[in-house]
This record gives structure tokens, sequence and C-alpha cells, in this order.
């Protein structure tokens, strides 16, 4: 009887933390979804009032309020999707940043007079039901439960060889590709912010394992002190390319291109760490696994959708052909 009160006790704390980290990321998506109109705004305001656009390396939008309540906003979200990601597992969180696409359509029509047809609002819906898919066939539970566990798997070769090729595309990018291509094509900095915020979701991960561990008193403050600071300085500086760069992005190219497009990278990149750190789909039935494949190649549809079927193009630079 005691084995299976704790076993019912468990389980309902497990479907406690994927109702929590579900909630999280809806709310996450809604203020990450606003930020990008937000910005998008600020940026066309600096334009029009003779500043150098941050796609040209400016830096005007630091002084402009309205940017920086975008930042906030997003800022906002990114707590909300950290929370989230503490209590449910990435490949579960991930894929509902899709709403934000929802969310940053609509916002666009109604302040950017950014308008989409009919199968362009297609792709819209199309996007919701291939993450809706992806979630219910995603794992439901974690297969890391301490810092410690964590800590092992990030030793592993397969994912010290991951880190090793993220910082590689970066530093290509930065180096050579960004200054020559990527004013052109809108995948080469979305390429590079996926790439780190893939990085970013794993450090977060780590991060809110370590605080649970700290509160559930199994986790000494004194003894891991550094690896809660490292934590902490890694998803800052991620954070702070993955911003400068998205802002070039946004200013050089229309927000129903970024925002879509963002999402299929970053979600695969995300995906892809989440599988090689956590093992995830290993533990997957094959059902499961074909299902969360087809959800996600619905979603990759969808975004193709909003990116070729648009009214009112805009200049060569923000062309959707430009990928």
């Amino acid at each position: 009887m005691e084995n299976t009160s704790e076993v019912l006790k468990e389980k309902t704390y497990s479907n406690l933390d994927f109702y929590v980290g579900l909630t999280l990321a809806i709310s996450s998506s809604v203020f990450i979804g606003s930020s990008f109109i937000i910005k998008k705004i600020a940026l066309i305001r600096l334009t029009r009032k003779g500043s150098l656009r941050a796609g040209a390396g400016g830096f005007g939008y630091l002084n402009d309020w309205m940017w920086w309540f975008g930042f906030l906003t997003m800022g906002v979200g990114e707590v909300a999707n950290f929370g989230a990601y503490a209590f449910a597992p990435a490949s579960l969180v991930t894929p509902l940043g899709a709403l934000s696409v929802l969310v940053s359509a609509v916002l666009a029509s109604k302040c950017l007079n950014e308008t989409l047809n009919i199968l362009g609002k297609l792709g819209c819906v199309l996007c919701i039901v291939g993450s809706t898919v992806m979630v219910i066939h995603a794992p439901k539970e974690e297969q890391t439960g301490t810092l410690d566990d964590l800590l092992n798997k990030v030793r592993e070769p397969t994912f010290l060889n991951y880190i090793l090729v993220v910082i590689s595309i970066t530093v290509i990018i930065l180096v050579y590709i960004g200054p020559r291509y990527g004013n052109k094509y809108v995948s080469v900095y979305i390429t590079l912010c996926s790439a780190i915020g893939s990085l970013t979701v794993m450090a977060c991960k780590a991060l809110g394992l370590a605080l649970k561990d700290f509160f559930s008193g199994t986790l000494p403050f004194s003894t891991h002190l550094w690896i809660i600071f490292g934590l902490l300085v890694i998803i800052a500086v991620c954070l702070c390319i993955q911003m400068t760069y998205l802002n070039r992005v946004l200013d050089l190219f229309n927000t129903n291109v970024v925002t879509p497009i963002y999402y299929v990278f970053f979600t695969t990149m995300v995906i892809t760490a989440s599988a090689i750190l956590f093992k995830e789909w290993q533990k997957m039935s094959s059902r499961d696994i074909v299902g969360a494949m087809s959800g996600f190649l619905v979603t990759v549809v969808a975004i193709f959708l909003i990116n070729t079927f648009r009214e009112n193009q805009q200049p060569t630079k923000q062309n959707f052909g430009s990928i």
C-alpha cells in the first residue's frame, strides 16, 4: 500500500509539473511574439528619425524607450520560458514557440500593415496544428532528475562534439559569412541565433535543476556556487549574442519572415541538442517518434506557406525569397 501511495504521489507531481510547464510555455510565446512587434516598431521609428540602422551596426535603439519596453517584454517571456524548461522536457516546451508565430503575425497585421493572404493564414493554422501534434507525442516526463545527472551527461563525447560544432558555426558566421551575406539572406544570422539559442536552453535547463536541487536541500550552495555562477554567465553571454543579431535581422527583413523561420531553425537546434543531451527519444515508442516528426514536418510546411504567400511585398532587402 505504501509503495502504491508513493507511485501515485510521484505521478501527481509529474502531472503537475507538466501542466505548470505547459502554462509557462504558452505565456512565454505570447510575450515573445509581442516583443518582436514592439521592437520592430521601435526600429522603424529610429530609421525615420535618421538614426544608423541596427542592420548597419547602429545601436541607437538603446536610447529608445519603446525598444526597451520590447526588450522587457521579451525578458518576461524568456523568464516564463526558463520556468517552463525547469518543469517540462525541452522537446515539449520548444514546439509551443509556434504560438509566438501566430501572435506576431496577428499583431503585425494590426500594427505594421504586414498582411498575409489566405494561404499565409492557412500556414499559421498549420503551424499550430503541427506543434500541437508534436506536443502530444513528445515525452511528458523528465529523464534527468538532478543536476549531477545532467553534469554527467554534459561530459559525454557526443554532447561535447555538439558544443564544438555550435562554436565553429558561430565563429564562421561572425568572421566570414555574416559580413558578406548577412544583409542578403535572413537565414545567416538566424542560424547563428538558433545555434547559440540551443546552448542557452540547455544552460537554462541546468540552472533550473540547480535551483530546484538547492531549494530542496539536495544541493549544497557553498559547494556548487561556481556551477550556478558559471551557468548565469553562459546564459547572459548567449542572450547578448542572440539579441544583437536578432535585432539586425528584424531591422533588415519583414517580421512575417523572421519569426517563422527563426521558429523552425531554433526548434530544430533545441530538439537536436535535447535529444543528444537528455536522450529523450530513446525511451519513446516508434509511434510517438513518427508522430513528433510528422508534426514537425507539418510545421515546416506551414512556415513555407507563411514565407511564400503574402501580400504587399517589400523592397528587395525584405524579400521573403532571400532565405
